[in-house]
């Protein structure tokens, strides 16, 4: 079955040649119970490697079956170890780690045995060499009587030809030792048994042939029992691939059969994930605190967090749609108002203040005020800005104040009284202006109308004729409380546009145009002014009768309500404020399936270089990074896995291959990596609802989204993957018998 012709094998070490064996010339055949003896050092064992197909040869040729093997690549010696041979070793080389049942199961899955086939047959084979009782003890609390069995139970679970024992008794006492030999000759009824042996006394009455070497050569090869060399017998292990369920279940095993290792490993990856997300978010970190100093033409408030939204049939939001908006995940605050876009100056009657501001519904206001107190009344407000502007707070507080609405002119029906002041410098996001306003919604509603007039055309239909305000006609509209509503006062100038110059009792339309609606008022005319009777008909005390041509001629003048009335037609345009920047997208995506049409103010925000420098940093210091990574970690992991080097050395003389070995341990560093991983998500919820407390997880919930989570988890598993394929590259090209030798 087996011959050798003339084989000699030799070790090259560091420049040294060392002679193996020498020239052998042997013939083995099923049936046989060969004993190799000799001194230490005669080449014994590495004759048994040799014919295990553990080790090469360089001279001579070995025939298996009558096939030459010289021309035998690692992948035809791994078949035929798979089909051919099971080895027992002195040192038994079982997996400490795993259970008796769990050694004979692993030799049975790596040669792709179904799983329901395996207990019975490791059940059976424990019985035969009288393990049953110890099946789910771990090997490491055997004694080494009881792990000798173990291995010639691994052995016979391949079902081949031959088996190869190398020192079977020489971990054993007398009886143990015994007991060993007494089940390798029953088993050599049909298979090809060969020992080495230093006691050959003990197997002396049992085997059927003797060969003694002497220092790399055969000295005698002496026949002691005839046996019946039937080629019929020779039965080889049937070839199955282990399947990938039985893969998956091994690497799950091998991530926690030894736990220091796995903690080794999982501070390793745990530290690899921490570095990733630190720099991301250190750089997300920096990306949003430039994004925040962007700025535009069209918008005063500037803030990135802000989403404007309208309808896209151009109507107005209903209470319930805006209860809706309010009610999405994520939305801070809603303005339902325009004049988040426009400056309002506030001035004091003898202009001794004059604070220029945007306007916030209270609502928003967060925090406590610095100095006085809250609202209490629809015209009381707390103005937010630095104290390089808000100076003097005493001259502030409680000072009536008047908004220049329209041409420099006081409006008194709009006038608010400071009551509180937040200090603060956070207002980079609302350009042009000193301090933010928080007002009643009831003095919002008030306002509203200046925005609306600001982007609305305004016609005027009189005596027949279309006049456009704000074109080359000087006709003007301004307002009076002593004009009665649905009536209107209008200068003597205007009058001769009428027949005989009587427009009392006629009407006029006003028409306002704007993207969102169309109004129409019509008004009658009730009076007619000229510079001598003004001041008496509507009560103007700062008049002056010089100015008259200039500001008060040509203007129609009607009740301040009916003037709001025509602006005020409901909340056409609604600001959208979310908690943080990093949810704006999302928030925007929802409103759009909401049917709304949105803007993303920090989309339309213009930036210098510095976002998009960042940007490329951050590509190239995360690239740097992973690498650095990379090898620091492959350090680290190549020293905690050369204990287990020895693992894949078995697993190898066992007849898995290289593909196998590299695959489990592709899965053995997945599975670390990815509880890693894990573990770190687990911890971001445990920080997200608050049950525990850590800075920097919190800035990692703060910028990571879904796609940056699954990137860096992809970035993590690639990493593993390359470590294990490099580490693997390195102990696999090694043979059996190398990797085997360094670590014994």
């Amino acid at each position: 079955m087996i011959k050798l012709k003339n084989v000699s094998k030799y070790y090259y070490s560091k420049g040294v040649i060392a002679t193996g064996f020498t020239k052998v010339n042997l013939e083995f055949n099923i049936g046989e119970f060969v004993a190799i003896t000799g001194e230490s050092g005669s080449g014994k064992s590495t004759l048994l490697n040799v014919i295990s197909g553990l080790d090469s040869y360089e001279e001579g040729e070995m025939y298996v079956n009558g096939k030459e093997t010289s021309h035998y690549m690692e992948k035809d010696w791994e078949i035929y170890r798979r089909k051919y041979i099971g080895n027992i070793y002195q040192n038994f080389n079982l997996i400490n780690s795993y259970s008796v049942y769990q050694n004979i199961d692993l030799i049975l899955s790596l040669n792709g045995v179904p799983r329901k086939l395996r207990k019975s047959k490791i059940n059976e084979l424990l019985a035969r060499v009288n393990m049953t009782r110890y099946k789910h003890t771990k090997v490491s609390k055997l004694s080494g009587g009881q792990k000798q069995r173990v291995a010639i139970a691994r052995a016979l679970a391949k079902d081949v030809p031959v088996i190869i024992a190398d020192e079977p008794t020489g971990n054993l006492d007398k009886a143990a030792a015994i007991s060993v030999i007494k089940l390798l000759k029953e088993i050599s009824k049909d298979k090809l048994i060969i020992i080495v042996t230093h006691n050959y006394d003990q197997v002396e009455d049992y085997v059927t042939r003797k060969i003694t070497m002497h220092d790399g050569r055969v000295l005698e090869d002496k026949k002691l029992m005839d046996v019946s060399n039937d080629d019929n017998l020779i039965k080889t292990a049937s070839l199955k691939n282990i399947n990938i369920l039985e893969k998956v279940r091994l690497g799950i095993r091998n991530t926690f059969n030894i736990v220091p290792k796995f903690i080794l490993l999982l501070l390793v990856y745990s530290f690899i994930v921490c570095a990733l997300m630190a720099e991301y978010s250190y750089f997300r970190l920096n990306e949003e605190d430039i994004e925040k100093l962007g700025y535009n033409n069209l918008f005063y408030d500037t803030n990135p967090s802000r989403i404007i939204i309208n309808k896209n049939d151009k109507t107005t939001f209903s209470d319930d749609e805006i209860n809706k908006i309010k009610s999405i995940k994520n939305v801070e605050s809603i303005s339902t108002n325009a004049v988040v876009d426009d400056i309002i100056f506030q001035y004091s009657n003898d202009n001794d203040i004059w604070i220029n501001c945007l306007l916030k519904p209270i609502d928003n206001f967060k925090g406590k005020v610095d100095v006085g107190r809250v609202p209490e009344k629809d015209n009381e407000v707390i103005v937010v800005g630095s104290k390089s502007i808000l100076t003097s707070p005493d001259k502030i507080l409680n000072k009536d104040l008047y908004t220049d609405y329209d041409n420099g002119k006081l409006d008194k029906s709009t006038g608010i009284k400071i009551v509180g002041i937040k200090y603060s410098d956070n207002t980079s996001s609302f350009k042009y202006t000193d301090s933010i306003m928080y007002v009643s919604n009831n003095y919002i509603n008030n306002m509203t109308y200046l925005t609306n007039k600001n982007y609305s055309e305004i016609k005027l239909k009189f005596m027949g004729t279309n006049y456009k305000i704000g074109s080359d006609n000087n006709f003007k509209i301004d307002t009076n409380d002593w004009v009665s509503p649905g009536k209107a006062f209008i200068s003597s100038s205007l009058n001769s546009y009428c027949d005989k110059e009587k427009c009392i009792g006629r009407d006029f339309d006003i028409n306002i145009k704007n993207i969102y609606f169309e109004s129409n008022k019509s008004f009658n005319i009730e009076k007619v002014y000229d510079s001598k009777n003004i001041n008496k008909i509507l009560n103007l005390p700062d008049y002056n009768k010089d100015n008259f041509n200039e500001y008060y001629d040509f203007t129609f003048y009607i009740n301040p309500n009916d003037y709001r009335d025509l602006f005020n037609k409901g909340t056409y345009e609604i600001s959208v404020y979310a908690n943080d920047i990093k949810n704006v997208d999302d928030i925007s995506k929802k409103l759009n399936s909401m049917n709304y049409h949105t803007l993303n103010i920090k989309d339309t925000l213009v930036r210098d270089d510095s976002v998009k420098i960042i940007r490329v940093i951050k590509i190239i210091v995360t690239c740097i990074l992973i690498v650095v990574l990379f090898f620091i970690s492959y350090f680290i992991i190549k020293l905690i896995l050369k204990s287990r080097n020895s693992y894949f050395a078995i697993l190898r003389m066992l007849g898995a291959n290289i593909s196998v070995c590299r695959n489990l341990l592709v899965l053995e560093l997945f599975n670390v990596a990815s509880i890693a991983y894990f573990i770190f998500l687990l911890l971001a919820k445990m920080n997200e609802n608050k049950i525990i407390t850590v800075k920097f997880i919190n800035i990692v919930n703060r910028y990571f989204t879904f796609n940056d989570y699954l990137t860096l988890y992809l970035i993590i598993i690639l990493m593993s993957l390359f470590i294990s394929l490099r580490y693997a590259s390195t102990l696999f090209k090694k043979s059996v018998m190398n990797t085997y030798r360094e670590e014994a």
